[in-house]
């Protein structure tokens, strides 16, 4: 069975030697299905990952209602409870014992308190001993005993506390509010409110969710705290496991006994033991992408209909061609034509990638620098985690340098954005970047510029690239302990002059002639040559001129001149000749 499975896929793939139409029927066939598995394939793949990105979008996108409506109650009902303790606080510390003892007194507080406030059933005084020595309310609970409830025990350790819903004394479900306080004898009382339930269902109804939606308060012990529309009503155990902790708002997802998969959204309310959770099933929230996903599929089998076709035509119409002509000069032809394209894009990319070196060598420096300035301050909150953010950056740096490092060609050219500049701003500029590198290994970069230099027009990012390849150079070649020297001054009528020289190792003239082609390099493995070749070429887009002198182990000096106002219609130069260089006198 394999065997015949082989001998098919070699007659499919077979091409006969002989010029005749078989070898270009069976030609036109090959070509086809590679053509078409090429396109599928890609189109396959991109749909594939589309759709898992899309979905995961989507998913987040249709969670954001669900987020925002949990956000907005829990908000409500923190605040809700944080305004309602605050006042029993206020109350506590604004009136002693004595006073809230007295009948009338704590009368008419409550009633101010319910005029105020909504929500507030009762109010009660409760001694050390954890009688309620005090009571307004519509319960007869004067001097009942409180000593064993929970709530008391947690308000005296605590000093506030809010309990969650339970039945209590009264035997109704209600929620305590209670604030201990100890007067300056040491006395000390609890001023307990109680809250209408009624109040915390309103909060989570005003939420608005869709008819298959569901929300509720539950407790940490997974309680009912409010009833819910598909899990019964308050003090019924959920049904589900409670979400870990966050007091952000999480969406996560769970499953009923039934095995449904349901969307929770939740938050915990901080000070209390209350959680906010909506619920909705996992396929109404995707009901929007199953209709989507159906119309991508027809789109999927129309496009690769429509690639097959197209296919099948362009491979009918090429081989037809190729009948016309000899197949193997032609293809011969076609692989030299392939190899220069192929040099080309290597040539580009290398380019490229020493463009995106420039900024990133920029990121790296300030990155570095910012780091050691966060190293010379104090401590101060967060400093480890902005520590590691700069250390992340660096590290991101390099991963990247190293990619672009393995890129071969050079960039292609952009034009120059020109404007009013003084070359001192782009130079102190340009040595920020540099001026950690140098101060680790001790290298000396002086700086002279000509009183009243003249403003030039000219490329801020250009030149700042152009200096911080001969600069960064110049920093290569020099040892530690090394001097590296930038002079400025007006040359000839309508230039600038700029020279930078450097105490390094010099070039002898064998590498001197060929400084500014590309792809020359000295570094070895740290470099790609192309530096001094994109340097050369700014510096002639930008109308001006460039001169390397060096001696063999005497250091080099590199001479620029740049017009106060470039040329117009400025031409892509060429590669230099040997006039821009000569031996260090």
């Amino acid at each position: 069975m394999f065997e015949q499975i082989k001998i098919a896929c070699r007659h499919l793939i077979e091409v006969p030697d002989d010029v005749a139409p078989a070898r270009y029927a069976s030609l036109r066939r090959i070509m086809t299905v590679l053509m078409v598995v090429v396109s599928v394939m890609p189109l396959l793949v991109l749909t594939g990952i589309n759709h898992v990105q899309y979905q995961h979008t989507l998913q987040g996108e249709l969670e954001v209602p669900l987020r925002g409506m949990v956000g907005k109650t829990r908000t409500s009902l923190s605040l809700f409870l944080t305004e309602r303790a605050s006042t029993v606080s206020l109350i506590a510390q604004a009136y002693s014992f004595d006073d809230l003892s007295d009948p009338k007194t704590l009368t008419r507080i409550f009633r101010a308190l319910k005029s105020e406030f909504q929500g507030f059933v009762d109010l009660g005084l409760v001694d050390e001993t954890g009688r309620q020595v005090g009571y307004v309310g519509p319960y007869n609970l004067r001097g009942a005993e409180y000593g064993d409830q929970p709530w008391l025990h947690h308000a005296q350790v605590k000093g506030a506390f809010i309990s969650d819903v339970f039945l209590g004394l009264r035997g109704t479900p209600h929620i305590v509010i209670a604030v201990s306080h100890m007067e300056e004898n040491g006395r000390t009382w609890v001023v307990r409110a109680t809250i209408d339930t009624a109040q915390l269902d309103r909060l989570v109804a005003a939420m608005g969710l869709s008819p298959d939606a569901d929300a509720f308060l539950v407790n940490t012990q997974g309680i009912m705290q409010t009833s819910s529309r598909l899990y019964g009503g308050v003090l019924h155990k959920l049904p589900l496991p409670v979400p870990p902790v966050s007091y952000d708002t999480s969406v996560t997802l769970l499953h009923d006994a039934q095995g449904q998969e349901l969307v929770a959204a939740y938050a915990y309310i901080q000070n209390t033991d209350f959680i906010v959770m909506a619920l909705k099933p996992h396929s109404a929230l995707f009901q929007p992408w199953t209709t989507l996903q159906s119309d991508l599929l027809l789109l999927l089998a129309c496009s690769v209909a429509l690639i097959v076709f197209v296919s099948h035509v362009l491979m009918k119409q090429l081989v037809n061609r190729l009948q016309a002509s000899d197949e193997r000069r032609v293809a011969a032809f076609a692989q030299m034509e392939h190899n220069q394209k192929l040099s080309s894009i290597g040539r580009l990319a290398a380019g490229v990638a020493h463009e995106v070196n420039n900024p990133l060598a920029i990121i790296n420096e300030k990155a570095g620098l910012a780091l050691d300035f966060l190293h010379m301050t104090g401590d101060f909150p967060k400093k480890d985690r902005l520590t590691a953010l700069l250390q992340g950056i660096e590290s991101s740096v390099d991963r990247a340098r190293n990619i672009t490092h393995r890129l071969l060609g050079f960039a292609r050219r952009m034009e120059a954005n020109r404007q009013e500049l003084h070359l001192e701003e782009v130079l102190t500029e340009t040595l920020g970047f540099l001026e950690r590198e140098a101060q680790n290994r001790g290298v000396t970069i002086s700086t002279s510029v000509a009183e009243n230099l003249p403003a030039l027009i000219s490329d801020r990012g250009q030149l700042q690239q152009v200096f911080l390849n001969i600069i960064g150079n110049a920093l290569a070649a020099v040892d530690n302990g090394g001097t590296v020297q930038v002079r400025c001054a007006a040359g000839q009528a309508g230039f600038v002059h700029v020279e930078i020289e450097d105490n390094g190792k010099g070039m002898p003239p064998e590498v001197l002639r060929h400084i500014f082609e590309p792809f020359f390099t000295t570094k070895q493995e740290k470099g790609n040559g192309l530096g001094m070749f994109i340097t050369y070429g700014i510096i002639k887009r930008l109308g001006g001129e460039i001169h390397v002198a060096s001696e063999d182990g005497k250091g080099t000096t590199i001479r620029i001149l740049l017009p106060l106002v470039p040329p117009e219609g400025q031409e892509n130069p060429a590669l230099p000749n040997s006039a821009s260089v000569q031996e260090k006198p």
